[in-house]
């Protein structure tokens, strides 16, 4: 039988997992093997300006953590795995695959956004997404695209008629 006190401390570990998971819009499973410590530096500030962080579990806590939350990553717990979290939905995305342009030692596994599994796939198509600042600057551009375009096009339309009635 294991020893009580490190049960307890297991348990901690799984709660700290189910928390992070439960209090984050995105959680990214990725492979950091062949990262030097400098390049786990980086990456590290990488994320924490991004708003998000990670952390490195044993894969059984975080089967255990993921299992109580009903979300099945089993399949992609194999190897050394970090989780990235946030709460913001892309961000953890978006470092780790500005990331990896430089540092091909990284592999993304899965994601999980709004507790929901998102491939590897999807996760590429998601850190292709402008950022939200972005975003919001491409709906500004086409809300003033439009009174702009009626404000030349009544120009054009006075000055028409205005030779009209020279």
């Amino acid at each position: 039988m294991a020893n009580p006190k490190i049960l307890e401390q297991k348990q901690l570990v799984i709660d700290e997992i189910k928390d992070k998971a439960q209090n984050s819009n995105g959680v990214v499973l990725f492979d950091y093997r062949g990262l030097t410590d400098a390049e786990i530096k980086e990456l590290k500030v990488a994320l924490k300006e991004a708003g998000s962080a990670y952390k490195v579990y044993k894969n059984t806590l975080m089967q255990r953590a993921f299992n109580d939350l009903n979300i099945d990553i089993n399949e992609y717990l194999n190897g050394p795995s970090a989780l990235a979290y946030s709460t913001d939905q892309i961000a953890p995305i978006k470092v780790l695959a500005n990331f990896m342009k430089k540092h091909p030692a990284v592999i993304l596994k899965v994601g999980i956004i709004d507790n929901q599994i998102t491939s590897k796939e999807e996760l590429e198509k998601l850190s292709t997404i402008p950022s939200r600042e972005g975003l919001l600057t491409m709906l500004a551009g086409g809300m003033l695209a439009i009174p702009k375009d009626l404000a030349i096009c009544l120009d054009l339309y006075s000055k028409q008629l205005e030779e009209k009635n020279s």
